[in-house]
């Protein structure tokens, strides 16, 4: 990754938290990024104190005020004169508020806004790419279509170049009873037809029927996925934010994400993640500014 492209540069909204500079510490020490850290300096030092971390070869620049550290954080990455933004120790209401401003945001014109996570999963033999756990309560079929892009667009980011795209429910039969089949049927329809392309899609499936060829077999389901899927699309968020949150407790999983639909990649994780959970953010980050 360190080839790719260079070391990005990372705007730090409000980079004021020991958990934040840890993270971003270890994106320095990997040779990734550049951090310019927005926010109160005193408090900066004293988390870096706490932390244990070494400000030599941060830039810091002054703002007392959080809306203002978030203001001017995302208009370095506006600008160019950042890659990628992060939130630090910032409500994410107020930091949501600076990214999806409609002149001096960083939307993309017309996108979705969405969060795609990255799993690493020890029962798993590979990457597991859902969506969404942060962003869309209640996805409608054009949100759900652009979940799919985002999540397959991220997944080839990795090499994997036809991503296998399930569409999940708790069952794999379309009833009119369960309006999310509807738009999975329809869904796997246009990826036939060539309308959604570069993956494979089908749905509705279950969790087992998407993951496990073995459950195909008992079940007698024919699906193009084969039970191994790359990617999966959840109908809500309360879903999909169980599901990885569950995996993470129990099965002893790592997870990556960003907010999807802006022109930068941005990194929003809650304030009381670990500094790992944060630095392998950063680390996807900078391989979806390459892509």
């Amino acid at each position: 990754m360190k080839e790719r492209g260079g070391k990005k540069k990372v705007a730090v909204a409000c980079g004021e938290d020991t958990n934040t500079l840890e993270a971003v510490a270890r994106g320095v020490e990997e040779g990734l990024i550049l951090p310019l850290l927005f926010g109160h300096p005193q408090r900066i030092e004293k988390a870096a104190l706490k932390a244990e971390v070494s400000l030599s070869g941060f830039e810091i620049i002054p703002e007392n005020d959080p809306a203002a550290a978030v203001r001017t954080a995302v208009a370095a990455v506006k600008e160019g004169r950042a890659d990628i933004l992060m939130k630090g120790l910032v409500g994410t209401d107020k930091f949501l508020k600076a990214v999806l401003d409609k002149e001096k945001g960083l939307m993309t014109p017309g996108a979705v806004m969405s969060y795609t996570c990255a799993l690493e999963l020890p029962a798993y033999d590979k990457l597991l790419f859902v969506s969404d756990t942060a962003v869309l309560p209640f996805p409608d079929f054009a949100q759900k279509r652009a979940m799919i892009d985002y999540s397959v667009e991220m997944a080839r980011a990795f090499g994997i170049s036809e991503p296998r795209v399930a569409l999940i429910g708790a069952s794999e039969k379309v009833s009119p009873q369960f309006p999310n089949t509807l738009e999975y049927a329809l869904l796997s329809q246009m990826n036939k037809r060539g309308e959604i392309s570069g993956c494979v899609v089908d749905g509705p499936l279950d969790i087992f029927c998407a993951c496990d060829p073995e459950s195909l077999t008992v079940k007698g389901v024919d699906s193009p996925l084969e039970g191994s899927a790359d990617v999966l699309i959840f109908p809500s968020l309360e879903a999909c934010n169980a599901f990885y949150k569950g995996l993470m407790l129990f099965a002893g999983g790592e997870l990556a994400g960003l907010i999807r639909g802006t022109v930068k990649p941005v990194v929003v994780m809650s304030r009381s993640e670990t500094a790992l959970s944060k630095f392998y953010c950063i680390a996807l980050a900078c391989l979806m500014a390459d892509s």
